[in-house]
């Protein structure tokens, strides 16, 4: 058990952040198991957050981001190419 005030004050403060931490920790875990296409922006809003108060890393928050656009986004429409396409060559890049 702390001794001086200075310490005390601290062990306060340290409990109070962690309890912080378990609800917010929480609250993402909750988020990530129910995510859906209509609630993903508040899904990545807690990501940020999280991010942002160094409960996870950058980098697994733009994991996890990454994973989730790639899983709801719209699928890219592919270009269909129609006839031959002009080719340059090498002589003719520079020339205008």
């Amino acid at each position: 058990m702390p001794i001086t005030k200075s310490a005390k004050k601290s062990l306060a403060v340290s409990r109070r952040k962690q309890a912080m931490n378990q609800v917010q920790e929480i609250e993402l875990a909750k988020a990530l198991k129910k995510v859906s296409a209509t609630n993903i922006n508040e899904v990545i809003s807690k990501i940020d957050k999280a991010a942002k108060t160094h409960l996870i890393s950058k980098n697994k928050a733009g994991r996890l981001k990454s994973r989730l656009m790639k899983k709801f986004s719209t699928p890219a429409k592919k270009k269909i190419v129609t006839g031959k396409q002009k080719t340059v060559k090498k002589s003719e890049k520079g020339k205008k």
